[in-house]
């Protein structure tokens, strides 16, 4: 059965299920919801699970981009189909892991799952971790490149970047003074939490790569994640 065809059937068993006879007991009057756009739709399923919270829309030319949304209309039964996908592990190559859903969203707002696949999601790879707000920091990933002699056109995915482990990268406040040193992890990424300011970011030489980025500075919104990503030069021409 095709993810449209179990969508359609979703929604028939839905309208079957409102046509039964209603119950005696007392429930609330749901708000009215009208999903006539993409928007809305992702928005419902976001309300649905709060840990998608800042996901990004789907990028085709983005090398290496883990977590994102697409929206797509469901023909001929008013409805969207909302694709979530969020990988992990080594993303710059591909992600060794993923988990997918596709939901189906109806007119009214209701919100099913059509399909879901893959492993359990680690907590910290969500987009807003167990629906809590975002917390305060810089994070991002680090890679280095060129990883072939020759640039491909359109690109190929074993040439993309390579995650750097263990690098090093110092957080300077706007006084110069240490505030937090972290060490990058095993697929590149890194996170520093730290409270609502002016940062600059001071990475370390790796071994075995020439090249290392220059500092960079990072004005941080409290209760906002900054998004700041690395780039070290192999040396490979």
């Amino acid at each position: 059965m095709t993810i449209r065809a179990a969508l359609v059937l979703v929604l028939v068993l839905v309208g079957i299920a409102g046509c039964a006879a209603p119950s005696t007991a007392a429930s609330p009057t749901p708000l009215p919801v009208s999903v006539t756009t993409p928007e809305a739709a992702l928005a419902q399923v976001i309300r649905a699970d709060k840990r998608l919270t800042g996901i990004a829309p789907r990028n085709p030319d983005a090398i290496g981009q883990s977590t994102w949304y697409e929206v797509v209309p469901a023909s001929g039964v008013g409805a969207f189909i909302v694709t979530v996908r969020i990988g992990w592990g080594d993303c710059p190559a591909g992600c060794i892991d993923e988990h997918v859903w596709h939901y189906a969203v109806a007119p009214d707002g209701a919100v099913s799952v059509v399909s879901e696949t893959g492993p359990t999601v680690p907590d910290e790879v969500w987009p807003s971790p167990n629906g809590a707000a975002q917390k305060t920091g810089i994070g991002g990933a680090v890679t280095a490149g060129p990883v072939c002699p020759v640039e491909k056109n359109p690109p190929d995915p074993a040439c993309a970047p390579r995650p750097v482990v263990g690098a090093i990268l110092i957080f300077r406040d706007a006084g110069g003074t240490e505030v937090a040193r972290v060490t990058t992890a095993a697929d590149g990424t890194f996170f520093a939490e730290l409270p609502g300011g002016f940062y600059v970011v001071v990475p370390q030489p790796a071994k075995g790569l020439l090249g290392t980025p220059e500092p960079q500075s990072v004005t941080v919104a409290e209760g906002t994640a900054e998004r700041l990503d690395l780039s070290y030069d192999t040396g490979i021409r």
